[in-house]
């Protein structure tokens, strides 16, 4: 989080510095130090603001060395809004960094993997930049392709245009980067014969990010507004 996004989400809350200070856990000088820009920002006062002042999630840091078990990938999901985990409460965590954990694993529950166009759909503003690196140094980029194109297809359906235009923007930059081998939506311990019935009766959009994978957009009708 950038000191000048703790400033704008201060105001917009009609939060004085003096009195966010206090929810903060930190003095009025070194929180006018941070606004300014002269001290950074700290992960636990980025925490705090997003939780006591609504500060956006995507302004967490954000971490490959964080690895959590998969029920706590359900329970941040569930944290973050996701309808089909909505009972679940977990440890707040950037959007963009669940997204990683998630997509950079062997094998997931099908169940979390139906979460994750959410994650895309609500936090169109993640920071693709980190995301895209990560994920192309460990050529992952096609489950990024698949997964995005669903969110911009629920996007469509909406009319969300902001988010349509915005996640089209990166899906330009996966086409270029789309690998020609085949992959799972992380289930790589599927055996070969199951590969290969998923393949024969997976959707079109997922053959062409080279998936194997029954996830589809009927799979996400739990989104509904």
């Amino acid at each position: 989080m950038t000191g000048q996004a703790l400033e704008t989400t201060r105001k917009r809350q009609g939060v004085s510095q003096v009195e966010a200070a206090k929810l903060l856990g930190v003095s009025q000088s070194m929180l006018s130090h941070m606004e300014t820009g002269k001290r950074k920002v700290s992960a636990d006062v980025a925490r705090q603001a997003v939780r006591l002042l609504r500060a956006d999630a995507t302004a967490l840091p954000l971490s490959t060395a964080e690895r959590h078990s998969e029920d706590d990938l359900g329970r941040e999901l569930g944290t973050l809004g996701y309808p089909g985990f909505a009972h679940l409460v977990g440890s707040l965590r950037n959007p963009g960094e669940v997204l990683f954990d998630a997509l950079d694993r062997s094998d997931l529950d099908v169940r979390t993997s139906e979460g994750l166009p959410w994650l895309v759909l609500e936090y169109p503003h993640l920071d693709w930049t980190w995301l895209l690196r990560e994920l192309k140094l460990r050529n992952r980029q096609n489950r990024l392709g698949f997964v995005v194109s669903l969110a911009a297809d629920v996007a469509r359906q909406r009319k969300r245009n902001d988010v349509v235009q915005r996640l089209e923007r990166e899906l330009r930059e996966l086409e270029d980067a789309r690998l020609a081998k085949q992959d799972t939506l992380c289930q790589e311990s599927w055996t070969p014969s199951r590969k290969k019935h998923v393949r024969r009766v997976r959707s079109r959009l997922a053959a062409h990010w080279n998936l194997d994978t029954r996830l589809s957009q009927e799979d996400l009708a739990h989104y509904a507004e």
